[in-house]
């Protein structure tokens, strides 16, 4: 669950936006209060701010929304407990309040609008509330069982590093089984193990590295494995090749029937490879300098 909130002053004009979304909107939670419309929540809210006239943004505006699965799945009485368990988590059960939920969209959400004065004319502090809103939106959902924003992100990063792991151990083996003497081949080799490499092609046309496609993932070769980089993956085929590539012109390349040049920092990386193979031939050759 993720929760939001923010002091507003326009009090009657969220109430009413919130309230007037739907034809049979679901209000499932007020406090402190008598009326049954936004107008007359508005004015009961504004006799308490009377009492506070330095106050602008006098009025809280939450909105604590489940996730698409658990908000298909909540009903009336257990948005309510939310909302309770919510109010009495930021400190504000002695205020007026007032919650409805709208199903309007496929995401169920909540909001809650709470008068920021209270009845001894004091304001509530709301320094940092949008982080303490998400942080309190957290301990609720957690306490309900419900599915939290962080636990998502978390089972995201766990499958995106498993992922990573599966492209990284095919490139390793097509590498070493199938010693690709070009990109072309190297493409055809991963595309055999269900993996699309796409070039990445920069403004001034120039290959700049690739990106990997892999079970609805898509991600840069760098952030499969740094060893997976546009210069690293140019320098292993070309440590392969001996017609795929040529070993003295490493500014450009042939790739899928087109001659491209190369980003500054792949042909860079080339030209070190070059070097250093230069001149262990020459030592192997005993022609030392």
């Amino acid at each position: 669950m993720i929760g939001k909130g923010k002091s507003i002053s326009h009090t009657r004009a969220s109430i009413s936006y919130g309230w007037n979304q739907e034809k049979d909107v679901e209000v499932i939670h007020s406090q402190n209060l008598a009326g049954e419309n936004p107008k007359e929540i508005t004015e009961e809210f504004k006799i308490i701010q009377s009492q506070n006239q330095r106050t602008q943004k006098n009025t809280l505006s939450f909105v604590l929304s489940p996730s698409i699965e658990d908000g298909k799945k909540l009903s009336k009485q257990e948005l309510k407990e939310i909302t309770k368990k919510f109010i009495k988590a930021m400190d504000l059960k002695e205020r007026q309040a007032i919650a409805f939920v709208h199903r309007n969209k496929e995401h169920t959400h909540i909001h809650l609008y709470v008068n920021r004065i209270g009845f001894d004319g004091k304001a509530y502090k709301d320094s940092f509330i949008g982080k303490r809103s998400q942080q309190k939106a957290y301990e609720v959902a957690r306490e309900m069982g419900l599915t939290n924003a962080r636990d998502i992100q978390h089972q995201r990063l766990d499958q995106i590093k498993q992922i990573r792991n599966e492209i990284k151990q095919i490139h390793e083996k097509v590498m070493e089984q199938e010693r690709p003497r070009s990109f072309d081949v190297y493409i055809m080799l991963m595309q055999e193990k269900d993996i699309k490499v796409i070039p990445s092609i920069n403004k001034q046309q120039k290959l700049q590295g690739f990106r990997f496609e892999y079970k609805g993932h898509n991600l840069k070769g760098s952030e499969v494995h740094r060893s997976m980089s546009g210069g690293k993956l140019a320098v292993q085929i070309s440590n392969n090749a001996t017609k795929g590539m040529s070993l003295t012109k490493v500014s450009t390349i042939k790739l899928a029937g087109k001659t491209l040049e190369f980003s500054a920092n792949i042909a860079t990386a080339l030209a070190k490879s070059v070097l250093k193979r230069i001149v262990k031939r020459a030592i192997d050759q005993g022609m030392g300098f």
